[in-house]
């Protein structure tokens, strides 16, 4: 794949002191490359000399292997597009003329003709683009998201090499920067069409670049894929302020999250315990006035979210399964609760036989709860012996961590927790009643580990460390004391 943009140590600007400095890169064919950056980094500076409209003071630039200025302007146009950050128009013109513009640069002659092949380019663009519909409006009657649209689809209308954005989906709604960059994207492959976009939206970047160049006063800081360049200590050192860097859900591409100030009235010092847990006969809840960060999981709230209330609801042993998050929904909001604030989990014991413990560490304590049953007891090396079921939880676990807890603690935590309520069974001698050999749970335990994320960092949960030693401790104790309450009330099964 070869060079379509090659720069060499340029330097360049409006004056005598240039904005941009010893810039080199390269940039592929067919490649979409993002230049981020503060502003006054040089973002579109950097654009408009890559584009001819400033000159070079120092160094070189090649398009397509051709240094710069040795095309002429008819040339570089049926090479490189350019959408501006601020697009003007003289003239009322309609949306089809102004797209129409676009294809100026393949016209032939003095006075060049409008061809078929011109029409049906201009049309498909305007299609991709949403703006067929406005063809024959006036520029001036549309919105600045409209305008920009109209703007991209002339750009589009030169079937250029290379495109050129600066800001690409400046004024526009959701659904159309999707769509927009979506098109891009496609047309890298479809079209060998080679993107070259400044953002402002991080994410953005993150999520449809091949490669990122960022700039610092000037200066190209770095350039590298987007999981290199969108580091959370260089992001907070270039962008003097406080992110949070995560994988994106759905694809492998980081996203970045700015971290609030808290205001003074936001700063609570939360302490989950023994007072904030409500037992009636349908259910346990605990509530939090702040949220707790929570990693679980329950029917509703399953994953990693932030919630105020948790629920352990009991259903009975032949609980319809069938549509379970929908009925959970509905039983929450019918306690007048919010769902979306709601972690909630369900369980077929008598949940008077809850076990519950308080431990303190040094800066940071833990409640733990644990409802048990097990009449449903399994190996879980021997699982194919048993039929799938999809019975309410069995062995329901409740960790609440009265600290700041970092995210591997929080998997770690959930290791040791699983590692001691195993231990509680095989103190007790449980067995599966298929294979009979040691049972290591049931089919359909569940798990939360809540935090207040307030008060002293805990990086590790393992076994031998402060929390996870608390944590053990904790499960053991109440897995062990729920499992003696209910084998006391019901001699085996649920």
């Amino acid at each position: 794949m070869g060079k379509m943009i090659e720069m060499k140590h340029v330097s360049g600007g409006y004056g005598s002191e240039p904005v941009v400095k010893d810039i080199t890169f390269e940039i592929k064919s067919q490649e979409f490359f993002g230049i981020i950056g503060p502003n006054g980094s040089g973002k579109t500076t950097l654009a408009k000399l890559m584009s001819a409209l400033l000159p070079v003071q120092s160094g070189t630039i090649h398009a397509a292997g051709k240094a710069l200025e040795d095309y002429s302007a008819k040339e570089l146009a049926r090479l490189m597009a350019v959408l501006p950050q601020h697009s003007s128009q003289t003239f009322s013109y309609t949306v089809y003329e102004t797209v129409s513009l676009g294809r100026y640069a393949h016209q032939k002659g003095l006075f060049g003709s409008f061809t078929a092949e011109d029409e049906q380019i201009v049309q498909e663009v305007m299609q991709q683009t949403g703006i067929s519909v406005y063809q024959d409006a006036k520029l001036d009657q549309l919105s600045g998201g409209e305008r920009q649209r109209v703007y991209l689809a002339q750009a589009l209308a030169q079937n250029p090499s290379i495109l050129l954005l600066d800001e690409p989906t400046n004024h526009l709604d959701l659904a159309y920067q999707k769509d927009l960059l979506d098109l891009l994207k496609r047309w890298t492959k479809e079209k060998e069409l080679t993107v070259i976009a400044i953002f402002h939206d991080l994410n953005l970047a993150g999520l449809y670049c091949d490669r990122l160049l960022l700039l610092e006063k000037g200066y190209d800081y770095v350039c590298d894929t987007p999981d290199e360049v969108l580091k959370k200590e260089r992001l907070e050192r270039v962008y003097e302020t406080t992110i949070e860097k995560n994988p994106h859900p759905k694809v492998p591409k980081p996203q970045i999250m700015l971290v609030p100030e808290l205001l003074p009235d936001q700063i609570e010092t939360e302490r989950v315990d023994a007072r904030r847990l409500e037992r009636e006969d349908d259910m346990m809840l605990l509530t939090s006035e702040t949220p707790l960060k929570t990693m679980s999981s329950s029917v509703i709230g399953a994953g990693m979210g932030w919630y105020k209330n948790f629920i352990n609801r009991r259903v009975p042993a032949n609980y319809d399964c069938t549509d379970h998050k929908a009925e959970m929904e509905e039983f929450i909001a019918h306690k007048g609760l919010d769902p979306n604030d709601t972690a909630g989990m369900m369980t077929a014991v008598n949940l008077e036989d809850a076990a519950e413990v308080f431990l303190e560490g040094d800066g940071f304590s833990i409640y733990v709860v644990v409802t048990a049953g097990s009449g449903t007891a399994l190996d879980v090396t021997r699982g194919e012996q048993h039929a799938e079921i999809t019975r309410p939880g069995t062995i329901n676990t409740w960790v609440f961590v009265n600290g700041y807890v970092l995210d591997e603690a929080f998997i770690q935590a959930i290791v040791t927790a699983t590692e001691a309520k195993t231990k509680a069974l095989q103190r007790l001698s449980i067995t599966d009643p298929y294979s009979g050999t040691s049972a290591t749970g049931t089919a359909t335990d569940s798990f939360l580990i809540a935090a207040t994320q307030q008060g002293d960092v805990l990086q590790f949960a393992g076994p031998i460390t402060p929390l996870g030693i608390l944590i053990a401790k904790g499960v053991y104790t109440c897995t062990l004391k729920a499992l003696d309450s209910y084998q006391k009330r019901n001699n085996g099964g649920i």
